[in-house]
Order: C-alpha cells, then sequence, then structure tokens
C-alpha cells in the first residue's frame, strides 16, 4: 500500500520498541531525570539502527535510519524506493514512485527538530507536557515551544545506561506513526553525502 506524504513524514519524527507506557499517573519518582535525557542525546553524535515503522492506518514498513546530530537524519525504507532525510535544515522526501522533484519542508516544521538540535534542553519551559515511569521506561512527551501546533514526539528510554528505544510522532490532526529501533549503534562514521539533499537530487537525476 502506498505510504502516504504524512505517514511518511511521521517516520522522520518516530521510532519505538514494543514497550507498555502508562498514562501521566505512572509514579514520577521513577523516571529517568529530563536533564539526564537532555545530557544523553546531547552527547549522541551519530547513530545508526533497523528500525520497523508502524503508520496510523496500520500498515508497516522497515529499514535502516541514520542519525548524525545536529540536523540530519535519514531513513532508508527497505524493498521500497522510499527515502526520507533531513539536512541543510530541510526535510526530503524521495520517492521513486513519483515524478518531479522531492517534496521538501522546514525542519522546524517537525516535532523531530527537538531532539535533532544543537544543543537538547527537555527542562525547557513548555517543552515537556508528560514525563513519566511504567516500571521498565521512562516516557517523555515533547513539543517545541515555539511551535506547539507541529505535533509533538513522544521518547521512551531505558536505563543502565540510558538508551533510547522509541519515539512516536502526533500529527497536528491527532495521526499517529511509531518507529520500532533495533540496536542503535553509536558513534561510526556516517558518509556526509547521506545527508546531503543536493546531492541525492544529482544522483537520482544520473549526475
Amino acid at each position: 500500500m502506498p505510504i502516504s506524504r504524512r505517514q511518511t513524514l511521521g517516520a522522520l519524527l518516530g521510532a519505538t520498541t514494543a514497550f507498555t507506557v502508562l498514562g501521566s499517573t505512572a509514579a514520577f519518582a521513577d523516571a529517568i531525570p529530563l536533564s539526564q535525557l537532555s545530557g544523553y542525546l546531547n552527547d549522541m553524535q551519530t547513530a545508526e539502527s533497523p528500525f520497523t515503522q508502524i503508520n496510523s492506518d496500520g500498515t508497516v514498513s522497515t529499514g535502516t535510519v541514520f542519525i548524525h546530530r545536529p540536523g540530519r537524519v535519514r531513513f532508508e525504507h527497505d524493498g521500497d524506493d522510499l527515502l526520507v532525510m533531513a539536512g541543510g535544515s530541510q526535510v526530503a522526501i524521495f520517492d521513486g514512485r513519483a515524478s518531479g522533484p522531492p517534496e521538501q519542508y522546514p525542519l522546524s516544521q517537525t516535532p523531530l527538530r527537538i531532539i535533532l538540535q544543537r544543543n537538547v534542553n527537555l527542562s525547557e519551559s513548555g517543552m515537556v507536557g508528560e514525563h513519566s515511569f511504567d516500571g521498565t521506561s521512562t516516557r517523555v512527551v515533547a513539543r517545541d515551544p515555539e511551535r506547539p501546533n507541529v505535533g509533538s514526539i513522544t521518547l521512551v528510554f531505558t536505563p543502565d545506561p540510558i538508551e533510547l528505544r522509541q519515539w512516536i510522532i502526533t500529527d497536528e490532526g491527532g495521526g499517529q506513526t511509531t518507529v520500532i529501533l533495533g540496536a542503535l549503534e553509536q558513534g561510526g562514521r556516517i558518509p556526509a553525502r547521506y545527508f546531503s539533499i543536493p546531492q541525492e537530487i544529482t544522483s537520482r537525476n544520473g549526475g
């Protein structure tokens, strides 16, 4: 089934493993402090992981995500000429089934900006609407306080050591996209071209 523009953009914004998540009544005292979660994200320079994406309509796809903070991410979908990348403050969606140039959007218009910005501060006023613990993992629901209408991102972390296990994107219409991370390998070298929208366009045009 074709993946819609909204679902594809949601993929860029979310990643998850299958953890049960409780509501805001979960015990706050056992949650990993926001300062430690911010520090973990700020220490993450490069990362790579397989992912499974669950769209709001129940369709599922798989692929590999490459992260290079700040500001860069690449989602390659398996068995489908579909690529989502962020670089140069832009998000681009390359769909091999569509003609013409890729769709592009400012990175600032996606909740993913929250974890890709140079200095992540989850303690910033107005950013976190929920910070809870379900007995296994810490759940943080964050929204860009400067752009509250672009949706939110739910991040799920496990402790000892802290690891990002899940994020769920909720768009402005309430639709949710979940992406399940496999083993997140940090610190590797990722080619700069993986995040260059102009280079990807040139390559696809036979240049």
